[in-house]
């Protein structure tokens, strides 16, 4: 170390310079991933409820699936489940591409606590996001034959909730006939108690801050914690930021899931897009466009979509029908869009 703090000063040449901020480097990263690990025995060490799922429960709840699970599925299903029972808080990162089905794995952990009589949390980042895992959370664990839930037990609370409802889902949470909450970051809000919270999954884990996961941990003693992400993210992130928590991969997509094609396209190409979209239409497909911003700022580079919407519809497709999705939109104007 005084080595790499005397040449990153006075390098003799271009070689030491180089091996000077390589240690630096290191040495940043290390003593990070060492507060990460510190963290990691920490909570390690601390007690947590055992949640024990038999084979012959967990293959009846498999055979009621419409699909059949990958390897890959079954693969992260057992390293929760032994995380559910060792009585030490799970601590878990699922990655997984779009589509490889994390949402299905995540409810039957959820099962498996709820089955116990505890209660679980379900957050997401957007209330879009948050309503299409309801629907689905609702029709797997709530739907079939022997369902995990009734259908007053599991409730969807977003920032759009009436007051009335809302009313009545604090009082169904703290007197534990909820047993499964999904919502967005209103989730973690004051007003929010639960009657004995075991297990919080958080979706799209990297649009949330540490301490907005920790807020929603903090909701019960020593929950079980799953983060599920899309993005694929590089051992060096995992060693750093996710340090603390131990790391799951779903590396295989579902049989009959079609390949997703991504290409780069230049500004000088776009008209090969535009007859690329026409052609998926004409074929009786759909298109979505997305744009950095909502509405153009008085000396921004970036494109708009409020105002591309008006330019595509007018311009490059006046025979199609062009639909304007955004947050600032109402809900029910989401809603019909």
């Amino acid at each position: 170390l005084p080595t790499a703090l005397q040449e990153i000063h006075f390098p003799e040449s271009l070689s030491t310079l180089k091996n000077a901020r390589y240690r630096l480097a290191f040495n940043e990263i290390f003593l990070l991933q060492l507060g990460m690990l510190q963290q990691k025995l920490e909570w390690s060490n601390q007690d947590s409820q055992r949640f024990e799922a038999s084979d012959e429960w967990l293959l009846d709840q498999i055979k009621q699936l419409p699909y059949k699970l990958t390897n890959a599925q079954i693969h992260v299903l057992s390293q929760m489940r032994q995380d559910l029972a060792s009585g030490h808080p799970m601590n878990r990162l699922l990655q997984g591409d779009v589509g490889s089905g994390k949402t299905v794995v995540a409810a039957l952990a959820l099962s498996a606590v709820i089955k116990s009589g505890s209660q679980t949390a379900f957050m997401a980042p957007t209330s879009i996001l948050a309503e299409q895992h309801y629907s689905s959370l609702k029709q797997l664990l709530a739907g079939g034959e022997n369902p995990v839930l009734e259908d007053g037990q599991v409730r969807l609370l977003i920032g759009d909730t009436p007051q009335k409802e809302r009313q009545e889902i604090l009082v169904g949470l703290a007197d534990g006939t909820i047993k499964l909450l999904i919502g967005t970051h209103a989730l973690i809000e004051d007003p929010v108690k639960f009657n004995d919270l075991q297990m919080v999954i958080v979706d799209e884990q990297h649009r949330f801050g540490v301490a907005q996961r920790a807020a929603l941990r903090e909701k019960g003693e020593n929950v079980h914690l799953l983060v599920m992400t899309a993005t694929p993210i590089p051992r060096s992130l995992a060693l750093t930021i996710y340090g603390d928590l131990d790391v799951s991969v779903m590396d295989e997509m579902p049989e009959g899931r079609q390949p997703v094609k991504t290409h780069i396209v230049y500004p000088t190409e776009r008209e090969r897009v535009y007859s690329l979209i026409r052609s998926q239409v004409e074929g009786g497909h759909q298109a979505f466009v997305i744009y950095p911003l909502v509405e153009q700022g008085d000396n921004d580079e970036n494109k708009a979509a409020v105002e591309e919407q008006i330019r595509l519809q007018e311009e490059i497709f006046p025979d199609l029908k062009i639909g304007l999705l955004h947050g600032r939109l109402r809900p029910d104007e989401k809603e019909d869009v």
